[in-house]
């Protein structure tokens, strides 16, 4: 049989070309995973958790915007959840300030010595830090006080009582936010999964965040409590760790990314007992 080999060289060259244009052009999953690994990065997650909350730290509410004025208390997860607001253009209504309560010294005002529950080692940075007993003015001016953080046990089970020395007023709404983890995150396995295998992705949760869930939602009633993980999660002990769009929730299993914050805030928002703020 005779070759052409002029038509078959040119039928090897065409195919090469179209080879080489498959490696080289990303295709929509490969730019999906790009933001991945991007929205793992701690360090930058990090700076986006924190930035726009600390600009609003201590500053007062200005008394010539006729807006209702809402408080946000709390550490990361608190930053965490104006990320959810602003990101959703949430509580519009509302002009919002923060006070940053750092996680090792947790939300607790009262008489009970709790020292014994901080670290040592951390016992003068909660002495230096901002402190309850500071906000209680601007606590005073606010109409929608919310509380969020990484809570623990102790924290939690005196929620009533930091609340009642906290002054807070009838006239005056207060919710109270759970606790939210998704797990360990390994992005590099990810890389590896099909688009149908992440969103079927889910990571257990530690149980005692749930338990402390369930004391808090015992202690301010469930019109009062924002149950994260509930909305977002689900009744059983598992949260997903992909948006429906395959975008990452969380760069380190407690933090939101950008597009975890959008995601979760849509949730939160839409939902008791966020969804009448925004009426």
């Amino acid at each position: 049989m005779k070759i052409d080999y002029m038509k078959y060289l040119s039928l090897l060259f065409t195919s090469l070309i179209a080879a080489s244009s498959l490696l080289t052009t990303p295709s929509f999953a490969d730019d999906k995973r790009d933001a991945m690994v991007k929205a793992a990065d701690n360090e930058a997650g990090g700076t986006y958790v924190r930035t726009r909350y600390l600009e609003l730290a201590k500053k007062p509410f200005d008394k010539q915007d006729t807006r209702k004025k809402a408080l946000i208390i709390g550490d990361s997860h608190a930053q965490d959840f104006l990320n959810m607001v602003l990101e959703n253009k949430a509580l519009a209504n509302y002009q919002i300030r923060t006070r940053y309560i750092p996680n090792i010294c947790q939300i607790y005002l009262g008489d009970e010595d709790v020292s014994s529950f901080i670290e040592e080692k951390n016992k003068q940075i909660c002495a230096e830090a901002d402190h309850l007993n500071a906000a209680k003015e601007q606590i005073a001016e606010a109409d929608l006080i919310i509380i969020a953080s990484s809570w623990k046990p102790w924290a939690a089970e005196r929620i009533t009582t930091t609340l009642k020395n906290l002054g807070v007023q009838p006239n005056q709404t207060v919710k109270i936010v759970g606790r939210k983890s998704f797990g360990k995150i390994n992005v590099r396995s990810y890389l590896r999964q099909t688009d149908e295998d992440l969103l079927k992705l889910r990571n257990p949760v530690d149980e005692q965040q749930m338990a402390v869930n369930q004391t808090l939602r015992n202690q301010v009633g469930a019109a009062n409590f924002v149950d994260i993980h509930r909305i977002a999660c689900g009744e059983g002990n598992t949260c997903p760790l992909f948006t429906p769009d395959l975008e990452l929730i969380s760069f380190d299993g407690g933090h939101l990314t950008q597009a975890g914050a959008r995601y979760m805030g849509n949730l939160l928002f839409t939902n008791a007992p966020l969804a009448e703020l925004n009426k």
